[in-house]
């Protein structure tokens, strides 16, 4: 893994994701220690993030290396006309890592491309959020115990959801039994249920959760996500689709866990923070592990 870009989850094959998650383990034992002195991470944010960009650099800052970027592209080149090719090419010759986000899907593909150093893609539009996985991935496996044969529930946007996608593509390796929750408008596209079709993988589509969800293990809830609606309309009217409610957690499974990736808007109502079943604000944690565990591979440091 050492030197190597991380754009798409399935760049790392599920003995990768292993490794990964055992490194994670190691460093959630031990966060502080000075394995990144004299690096320089930077991170480009096209997009707004907050989880993202402050646990990577939370993690460099634990690591002993530093941190460059910008959060705002209004103070830098690109408000000028920039190109995204020559902004990677000019902040490569700064540093030693680029972790970005863009609102294109295929700009961290093409970053890793043009670049001289590693890209880790921290989402690119509606394509894929790789870290976000490893660290659901470490989520599951923390709270669950194992990986394998999970009835695993992803609600809300599944058509523009980027983490749903990368859960998706990594999950098939350990046999899970998917259910699709969504609106008409936001419905898991095909070439999803093509890959499973293709595995093997169980999967079923609902427009509602309310009975079914006594069978999950995790309930993966996402927020319709208006910046990516064309149509202000279309967002009006499945914005509120799916709300979760402490109540409706009565006579699930002793193991079942609620993760989200955050930020949330109404889909979880704030009665369900005081259950043991809401997992959301400890998986952001485990996202400063899991992205330590990320750069320590891909700097060859573990």
């Amino acid at each position: 893994m050492k030197n190597k870009s991380l754009v798409s989850i399935d760049d790392y094959k599920k003995d990768e994701y292993v490794k990964i998650l055992d490194l994670a383990k190691e460093f959630e034992a031990n966060p502080v220690q000075n394995i990144l002195a004299g690096k320089v991470v930077a991170t480009l944010f096209f997009e707004p993030s907050t989880r993202t960009r402050l646990s990577f650099e939370s993690a460099v800052n634990k690591l002993g290396g530093r941190v460059i970027g910008f959060s705002d592209t209004t103070s830098t080149s690109v408000s000028k006309g920039e190109s995204l090719k020559d902004t990677i090419k000019t902040v490569a010759n700064y540093s030693d890592l680029i972790v970005m986000r863009h609102p294109i899907e295929g700009s961290a593909r093409y970053a890793s491309e043009v670049s001289n150093v590693p890209i880790i893609n921290a989402g690119d539009g509606a394509n894929q959020h790789p870290t976000q996985t490893l660290l659901d991935l470490y989520s599951i496996r923390k709270t669950q115990g194992r990986l394998d044969n999970l009835h695993v529930f992803l609600v809300g946007d599944l058509k523009y959801g980027r983490t749903v996608h990368s859960l998706i593509i990594s999950l098939v390796d350990f046999n899970p039994t998917f259910y699709f929750i969504s609106p008409k408008e936001l419905m898991i596209p095909n070439e999803y249920k093509l890959l499973l079709d293709t595995k093997g993988i169980k999967y079923s589509e609902h427009r509602e959760f309310t009975e079914i969800i006594k069978k999950a293990d995790i309930v993966y809830m996402t927020r319709i996500q208006r910046e990516r609606f064309s149509d202000p309309m279309e967002y009006e009217k499945t914005k509120n689709s799916y709300v979760l409610k402490n109540h409706m957690l009565e006579g699930t499974k002793p193991n079942l866990k609620i993760l989200h990736p955050l930020p949330r808007v109404n889909e979880i109502n704030e009665d369900v923070d005081e259950s043991e079943k809401a997992y959301y604000f400890t998986q952001a944690l485990n996202g400063v592990y899991v992205r330590q565990a990320i750069m320590a591979k891909i700097f060859g440091l573990k």
